[in-house]
């Protein structure tokens, strides 16, 4: 049973869905009601009938099918008497929700839903984007994927194992899923999960939650998502033992035979689907990210968001710190605890914009310095660093001090994504208050756990003066009677939009760029009141779909401009045409209207000849 609730508690469940509505063209004017016509999605009856439709998450309505619906699709007697509007339904699951014991409680009911009712599911999860995205992805998303074996109920995606290592085996698994329209594609190996490490097929909760918000952030359709793991087997020897593990038991391969099973499956996928599917690439380990990103960005429509994804919405977050600071990014050195794949793609796309702002790569590359296990990248490691990290690498001692680097360099920013929690130290925090009227300090590692210090002793240690970020969501704290607002750096800024852009326009490949304008674009979106009142340095988290919009709208112009997009041709009205391609969460009138024709036309009893029925006139 549901508890009663208080009349503040209703009010705030029942006036959620007041901020996702749908803003609806302006119809008045021919041309625009052409274009809205033109662009439109079309109404389908559904084939499906009976218990087949119930059982059908993209259709069943649960008891909000009408009477009328009830009895022309089979389903009459098959539901409760009661219709309920998907308010109503909503507000029953949110109810419940927040009635569970803990995080992965309410993963787990959310999972269900989905397997339901899709439009609830997303109706929900909109409504409550800024309480439940921690729930459908991190830092709650990582701890469902530890425990994966055991709350697995029903297959989320598709499996590729090392045995069908050939482009008409992986064909036919793709030709297994449910649906042929197929276009955007999240893609794992399980071996660098989060912070977690090698989760193996465990990991298969990321490429699900990723698309959950592909739908929820950006519009997407549901349809058109496939999440998928390569499973090359795991080096994770607790998970090898592990009774209830749903992966190949074997260590990781590694070496040609990997590489020609990613190959097969780009193939395959392109073929299945075609050349413009958005493929994205998620949470590979640190040798191969980087050089799989390298390897496919240039022939096929792929991004890698740990690297792409993250180094935009880090560097959408400094940029809008300089508008506190009132120095340009390319007047800031920056020190990166971290090196990995993450940490270089965020210092490379800074260098990116310095060099926009009219530094050399030089002069850019020499305002980074990056502190990795070995401590402080310095050119006498030069023969042992790989390729780019040499361009960071600087002319000083070495030294595994973290403090000893922040006192000689004397940062404006400081950025962690080393997964050592507690690893900005009280100590250190307070230097870069004292070099810095107001300090960038940002902890990004996932999960919170692994974060480099936390909000609260962020703002306390430099006495509020801090523009704070992080990885994973922190509570909000109260100084010296001062709200404070710590801001998520969070992927989503930032891929819902370049995928929604890249999906709908039909691009050839994503260049880096894009994720730039992109990050530009999230930093001007920031309110004054936000970085002043509560000195977060990102949007509020429900203002991410129109943000999406926009940044689609800015992809869908470049990609035009420097011919990557094969949609032809080009909408006239790009913004008009990407909010009536977005997937909404209002359930949908299954049955087609009917329509009448001329008189004339549809008239029954054309004048039949009389024939002889020689068998019938006989006497």
């Amino acid at each position: 049973m549901l508890s009663r609730l208080s009349p503040a508690s209703i009010r705030r469940i029942s006036t959620t869905a007041l901020c996702c509505e749908k803003s609806e063209p302006d119809l008045s004017d021919p041309k625009t009601l052409a274009l809205h016509k033109l662009y439109r999605p079309e109404r389908i009856t559904p084939s499906k009938r009976g218990i087949d439709l119930l059982k059908s998450p993209g259709l069943n309505k649960g008891m909000a099918f009408s009477l009328h619906e009830r009895q022309y699709l089979g389903i009459h007697g098959l539901l409760p008497p009661a219709f309920m509007t998907e308010e109503q339904q909503a507000y029953r699951i949110i109810t419940k929700l927040r009635q569970q014991p803990d995080n992965l409680a309410k993963y787990i009911q959310l999972d269900s839903l989905q397997d339901r009712n899709e439009k609830l599911y997303y109706r929900v999860l909109t409504d409550n984007v800024k309480e439940l995205m921690p729930i459908v992805y991190t830092p709650t998303v990582g701890q469902a994927c530890q425990h994966f074996g055991f709350i697995y109920r029903n297959p989320k995606g598709l499996y590729v194992t090392i045995n069908d290592n050939s482009i008409s085996k992986i064909y036919q698994i793709l030709a297994n899923w449910h649906t042929e329209t197929v276009r955007a594609i999240v893609i794992t190996d399980g071996e660098r999960i989060l912070g977690l490490g090698d989760l193996g097929t465990y990991g298969i909760g990321i490429p699900v939650g990723k698309l959950a918000l592909y739908v929820a952030l950006a519009g997407i359709r549901p349809e058109w998502c496939l999440p998928v793991i390569l499973d090359v087997g795991t080096d994770n020897t607790e998970l090898l033992n592990d009774p209830f593990y749903t992966g190949l038991r074997r260590k990781r391969v590694r070496g040609p035979e990997y590489d020609t099973l990613v190959d097969n499956f780009m193939k395959a996928a392109t073929k299945r689907f075609g050349r413009d599917t958005l493929i994205q690439f998620e949470d590979f380990g640190n040798q191969n990210a980087y050089r799989l990103l390298d390897r496919y960005k240039g022939e096929y429509c792929m991004f890698n968001d740990d690297i792409q994804g993250t180094a935009a919405v880090v560097v959408a977050g400094l940029l809008a710190s300089t508008r506190v600071t009132k120095k340009k990014l390319s007047q800031e050195k920056i020190v990166f605890l971290g090196a990995g794949g993450a940490a270089t793609g965020v210092a490379e796309m800074c260098v990116r914009q310095m060099m926009d702002e009219g530094l050399t790569e030089e002069e850019a590359c020499g305002r980074i310095y990056m502190v990795d296990i070995e401590g402080l990248i310095t050119k006498s490691r030069v023969k042992s660093l790989g390729e780019r990290h040499v361009k960071f690498a600087k002319d000083l001692p070495d030294t595994k001090n973290l403090l000893e680097v922040v006192k000689t360099v004397k940062p404006g920013a400081l950025i962690g994504a080393s997964t050592v929690a507690g690893a900005f130290t009280e100590e250190i925090i307070k230097e870069m208050a004292r070099i810095n009227p107001r300090p960038i300090i940002f902890a990004l590692s996932n999960p919170t756990s692994k974060a480099e210090c936390t909000a609260e002793a962020a703002y306390r240690c430099t006495n509020g003066a801090v523009l704070f970020a992080s990885g994973s969501p922190f509570e909000n704290v109260e100084l010296n009677g001062k709200l404070y607002k710590p801001g998520q750096g969070n992927n989503a800024y930032i891929f819902p939009g370049v995928a929604l852009g890249a999906v709908l326009f039909a691009v050839k490949n994503i260049p880096d760029k894009l994720f730039l304008l992109a990050a530009r674009m999230v930093a001007e979106a920031v309110s004054e009141k936000s970085l002043n009142t509560y000195s977060r340095v990102y949007p509020r988290l429900k203002d991410i779909k129109e943000l999406s919009v926009k940044i689609a709208v800015e992809v869908g112009e470049y990609c035009y401009r420097h011919d990557l997009a094969t949609l032809h041709p080009k909408p006239e009205d790009m913004e008009m045409f990407i909010r009536q391609n977005m997937y909404s969460v209002e359930y949908d009138e299954l049955i087609n209207k009917t329509y009448e024709w001329p008189a004339k036309d549809s008239k029954h009893g054309f004048p039949v000849p009389v024939l002889r029925r020689t068998s019938m006139d006989e006497e």
